[in-house]
């Protein structure tokens, strides 16, 4: 009764598995482009974590270790060959097949070839999961303690030395497969992000120090061959708590400064930071609507902008620079496209620009922004809505749909709203408006907005939000990311005193200008333009209050008229690619020098990143698990060069290194812990004791690898 309860087992067991199996082809075949890209990036952990076990393996036939079985691919199993007395026994899905008796060979087993007198005692297999692989050697579990036997060849009845050797080749094989890795990558060259300034985020320690965009760091903490951006950010993440970080910099005018930076971790940042952009290159990268993007500003994926404003660029910082202070509405670029038939023509394009405060970080505690003394009325340029906890999102995804409705219902401020009223202050400035936020800490806030419609019909709407107090001590509505004017309506909220030009004008709060010199005007750009045109003159400007209220002042204008405390940002959003430069090595010699260096950082970058996890100075929110690392894989491979994958294999390959030396259990680091114990006390730690203590070392990691795949989930699939 027992067998046949057994085998009845065994055959839903295989029922199970073939249905999977049915599922997965089926799947496959309905999406071979998709199945192509997840097989690649099994095929390519399974080859590392295997390259691992290899070295175990090795070293274990090395010393004489019975290796009872070692497998490609995790069971069940698919197939295992083992040389036997009578040739090579075969054996096809054992698990699903079952004989019903103990030898374990299933009813798809058959032998070939030859009979020999020297029968194998290592049974290659390959298994269904193409996620590794494992070696098997006798008196040795990678799950618990060593098991003890009389058996001469087990693993526990070698010296101390020896097992050392067996349990370290995993490590030093993934050491090497990285470097191996890392020198064809670079004899092959690849296209990196190299270390150049594409930007500077404004009161970043970056801006303190005085880099700007177009600088290249050619030094970082000592290191100046091959260097990327990715060095850059990666020296400030790892960065110790008030560290200072020597950077040798290169200007565009060819003098090179040295600096010294201490990295920042913002509020809300999962790392330390310097406040250095990633530089973007002039050419459109791909969108997920090419054909919206089109329709708004005539500009593909694929296009470069050659000229702005009908002055060459030769880089997107001078792009940048150009549409920063640009005062329009839009501004005019000229683009470069390659069409399918090999020619290129060059098209017309516009991109849509916002008016901002130019010193945006002080925005918040002064009033920087104006135009001549003028500060516009505030706009909501972007309008950052409070983000959900994990578990909000865990809610949304399996609550009620028709309360989340209700939720979505709730009027709420959006992008392109204009301040009209917040609280008791009529048309407030950025500070004024953070002033009120304060006030109302805890308390609902009214606020009067103009919201324009998609039809272009203009309302005004009451929205009430309750200011909170962040983490950086700031009482917030979360509403900006960035303080921008309302530029199309000439509607002055304030004028402010100067430092230099011109002395405050003599308007009204919530003034509605009307012309500059005779000249009728209808947005803050009509009025820029205007005293440009009244350069070296003076110049009326007339406002109204209301319908019979009006009034006018003159203003002097100098003859280099400029208006330095505002600037353009772009309203329109267009991706650009990042900038590439090709990194490649001279020859073999040099491949092996470039391979070494990359391996020994990302070994260091792997240890003092645990290192900071301990010490408090990395959050575990940057860390990224088993979930993480498969997304990010087949986002490589589907959209970037081979190239590009493999070189982050290498990278896996390095880390791997490191996190397996890890002293605790079931790493292999724990297992050297305890002989290097026996080693000292001259006998091993008990089987008990290393039970208790793998147990202890399996609960904590499984601990982190949910807490991240949990993090990994929320990350990639619900936000």
């Amino acid at each position: 009764m027992s067998k046949n309860k057994d085998a009845f087992k065994q055959y839903c067991y295989a029922v199970i598995w073939i249905a999977i199996f049915v599922g997965v082809i089926y799947w496959a075949a309905r999406h071979l482009s998709a199945f192509g890209n997840l097989l690649m990036v099994a095929v390519g952990f399974g080859a590392f974590v295997l390259i691992h076990e290899f070295g175990h393996f090795l070293l274990a036939k090395l010393f004489g270790i019975k290796v009872e079985a070692f497998s490609a691919g995790f069971p069940p199993t698919l197939i295992g060959i083992l040389r036997t007395e009578r040739g090579w026994r075969i054996r096809i899905l054992p698990q699903f097949f079952p004989k019903g008796d103990d030898s374990g060979d299933g009813r798809l087993s058959f032998t070939v070839g030859r009979k020999t007198h020297q029968p194998g005692e290592t049974e290659y297999r390959i298994g269904v999961i193409p996620f590794g692989g494992f070696v098997k050697m006798l008196g040795q579990e990678d799950a618990g303690p060593i098991q003890v036997t009389d058996d001469p060849r087990s693993f526990a009845n070698k010296s101390v030395g020896a097992r050392m050797a067996v349990i370290a080749a995993g490590v030093v094989f993934n050491a090497i497969s990285a470097l191996i890795v890392f020198m064809i990558v670079f004899l092959i060259g690849i296209n990196r992000v190299p270390a150049v300034i594409g930007g500077i985020v404004p009161d970043s320690p970056a801006a303190r120090a005085g880099l700007a965009a177009g600088d290249e760091v050619i030094e970082v903490a000592g290191r100046s061959k091959d260097l990327d951006y990715y060095d850059i950010a990666v020296a400030a993440a790892l960065s110790g708590r008030k560290e200072e970080i020597p950077l040798k910099v290169r200007h565009e005018n060819g003098n090179v400064e040295d600096y010294t930076l201490v990295a920042e971790q913002k509020p809300g940042a999962e790392v330390k930071e310097f406040g250095i952009v990633s530089p973007q290159s002039l050419v459109v990268a791909a969108v997920s609507d090419a054909n919206k993007l089109l329709e708004k500003t005539r500009l593909r994926p694929g296009d470069t902008i050659k000229s702005v404003e009908g002055k060459t660029v030769r880089n997107y910082w001078e792009f940048e620079e150009i549409a920063q202070n640009t005062i329009a509405s839009a501004v005019m670029v000229t683009a470069e496209r390659s069409e399918q038939d090999g020619k290129t023509e060059e098209v017309e394009a516009k991109i849509g620009l916002s008016l901002l405060a130019a010193d945006v970080a002080n925005q918040a505690e002064s009033e920087t922004g104006h135009i001549c003394s003028m500060v516009p009325r505030l706009r909501l340029e972007a309008v950052s809505k409070k983000q959900p906890s994990a578990m909000d999102k865990l809610k949304a995804w399996f609550g009620d749909k028709r309360e989340n409705e209700e939720t979505e219902a709730e009027p709420e401020l959006q992008s392109g709203d204009i301040v009209l009223a917040a609280g008791d202050v009529e048309v407030p400035t950025y500070k004024e408006l953070r002033d009120v936020t304060t006030r109302y800490e805890d308390k609902e806030l009214p606020i009067r907005v103009l919201r324009t419609d998609a039809n272009g019909v203009e309302e005004e709407l009451t929205i009430t939000v309750t200011p909170k107090r962040s983490k950086d001590g700031r009482v917030v509505i979360g509403i900006f990311l960035v303080p921008a004017f309302d530029a199309e309506h000439p509607v002055v909220a304030k004028t402010i005193a100067t430092e230099d030009w011109p002395e405050k004008l003599d308007i009204s709060r919530g003034a509605v200008i009307t012309a500059v010199n005779k000249t009728e005007v209808s947005s803050f750009y009509d009025v820029v333009r205007e005293i440009k045109n009244g350069a070296g003159k003076r110049v009326t400007i007339k406002y109204r209050m209301n319908e019979k209220t009006t009034g006018g002042v003159a203003l002097d204008v100098s003859a280099d008229v400029n208006f330095p405390d505002v600037k353009s940002g772009f309203a329109d959003y267009v991706p650009f690619k990042f900038l590439e430069r090709l990194y490649k090595a001279k020859g073999p010699v040099n491949a092996i020098g470039m391979g070494y260096r990359k391996t020994v950082m990302f070994i260091a970058q792997a240890y003092i990143t645990i290192k900071g996890l301990a010490g408090g100075l990395v959050s575990p929110k940057s860390l990224m698990g088993p979930v993480g690392i498969v997304s990010l894989s087949y986002k490589i491979v589907a959209e970037r060069p081979l190239i590009d994958y493999v070189y982050f294999l290498g990278l896996i390959s390095a880390f791997l290194a490191v996190f397996n030396i890890l002293p605790l259990l079931p790493f292999d680091g724990g297992f050297i812990v305890f002989l290097l114990i026996e080693k000292v006390k001259g006998s091993p730690v008990s089987v008990r004791i290393q039970e208790k203590i793998a147990s202890v070392g399996w609960i904590l990691v499984m601990m982190l690898v949910l807490y991240v795949t949990f993090n990994d989930i929320i990350r990639n699939f619900f936000s």
